[in-house]
């Protein structure tokens, strides 16, 4: 069921004390063991509530250790402020510049270099011929490289 061997025993125990705890209110209705994988399968799912919800709740000093080795030092430094404003700023340029492209030149850019779909698929899709697609995928990397290279100038 995906628990560790401890966790398994765990489970096990929890199992048996429910099972009885509760023996007086067995209707009968069912096989016994059916109704004993009843009580495993709550057990089991509260316990995988349970891990989740300790996981989500860590500790400081798992939070901590996490990120400090035994001398205190970043295991993975934080992020370079300026490099990600960098790329932010680039990824806004790239936008902009998809922006601009006339609507089909965009739609056969982002299918194909983006989502990576075969010609195939994107002629079918966009409804045009291998030849078209490939001068509207060489209009729109031409563009959007002029407009790059203006927009780095500027």
């Amino acid at each position: 069921m995906g628990f560790s061997e401890d966790e398994a025993e765990d489970l096990v125990q929890d199992v048996f004390v429910t099972f009885l705890e509760k023996i007086d209110s067995f209707e009968g209705r069912s096989q016994l063991r059916t109704w004993l994988i009843g009580i495993l399968h709550r057990k089991a799912m509260e316990q995988r509530r349970q891990q989740a919800a300790d996981r989500r709740h860590d500790s400081l000093d798992n939070v901590l250790e996490s990120r400090f080795d035994d001398r205190g030092n970043w295991i993975k430094p934080p992020a370079d402020l300026a490099r990600l404003f960098e790329s932010q700023r680039a990824g806004e340029m790239i936008r902009g510049c998809m922006e601009k492209l006339p609507s089909n030149q965009r739609a056969v850019f982002i299918l194909r270099e983006i989502e990576g779909l075969e010609t195939q698929e994107i002629c079918k899709l966009l409804e045009v011929t291998v030849t078209n697609m490939g001068v509207l995928i060489h209009r729109a990397r031409t563009r959007l490289r002029d407009c790059l290279e203006s927009a780095g100038k500027g």
